[in-house]
């Protein structure tokens, strides 16, 4: 007779489990930082100095042009829009030649395709979740900016920014892998989604057939989310949390899926 494991059998199988997941995690991630930035010089922090040096040369400029944000405080609105769009752009694009990077660490029994993608996914969103806090706090004590008017909202929307990154970033990182083209493209992508993202408007901002049609781009909502916790009642924000899940749920598991389909074009040699 085959042996039933008991409830908390179970449940230690599961935590030894997590705790194997989270080494490996841990280990892939530590290795990641190690082999891009390595050991001399700033090492580590340069992905947290990169965003940083770039949002605030932005909100330096569009200050000195004395840029329109339709009565919004104009380095709040780029810090708003700027500071999501490095963590989609990071998240999604440095994914697509991990799987190729980390061929020769698919040896190791305890390590998948999928661990090596998510190991590079959690160090970009770090890196940029924490230049987002240095920046943030620097304007606030500098007087440039109000406190956030709801942190619920801007977690959410950095959050669903991050999930819809990552799971774009596993369509791309498959696909790459299946035809060589697909690396090529994902910079003009990515430039070609930037006036459709939702960095550079409002959706209140649009004619009422373009509000339609802006909300049908998932990261409009996440930019709609992080900008209404920003600004708060100043602002008329439109988003739809049920679509934004769906969209990032469906994206993860046509991902996920590719990725397990991938490992028969991958070469090990």
């Amino acid at each position: 007779m085959k042996a039933v494991l008991s409830q908390p059998n179970k449940r230690y199988l599961f935590l030894t489990g997590l705790r194997a997941q989270a080494r490996v995690l841990g280990a892939l991630v530590m290795r990641e930082m190690i082999t891009r930035y390595g050991r001399e010089n700033i090492g580590f922090l340069w992905l947290i100095l990169e965003p940083m040096i770039l949002t605030c040369g932005v909100m330096i400029v569009w200050t000195l042009m004395r840029h329109e944000a339709h009565g919004l405080t104009v380095i709040a609105f780029v810090l708003s829009g700027y500071m999501p769009l490095t963590l989609w752009r990071h998240v999604s694009s440095y994914m697509v030649s991990c799987l190729r990077q980390n061929l020769p660490l698919m040896y190791h029994r305890q390590i998948g395709l999928a661990d090596a993608l998510i190991a590079r996914a959690l160090l970009e969103i770090g890196g940029t979740t924490f230049a987002l806090l240095v920046v943030y706090y620097g304007a606030y004590l500098a007087g440039f900016i109000e406190p956030f008017a709801d942190l619920g909202l801007i977690l959410a929307g950095w959050l669903f920014m991050a999930w819809f990154a990552f799971s774009v970033g596993l369509v791309l990182a498959a696909l790459a892998e299946m035809f060589e083209v697909i690396e090529k493209l994902v910079a003009p992508f990515q430039y070609l989604m930037l006036p459709i993202s939702g960095m550079f408007f409002m959706v209140s901002w649009l004619p009422h057939d373009a509000q339609k049609l802006a909300l049908y781009v998932p990261t409009v909502h996440c930019y709609e989310m992080f900008r209404a916790g920003t600004f708060g009642n100043t602002i008329k924000p439109f988003y739809d949390v049920s679509y934004i899940f769906t969209a990032c749920l469906l994206t993860n598991a046509v991902g996920l899926y590719l990725v397990e389909r991938v490992k028969a074009h991958i070469k090990f040699e």
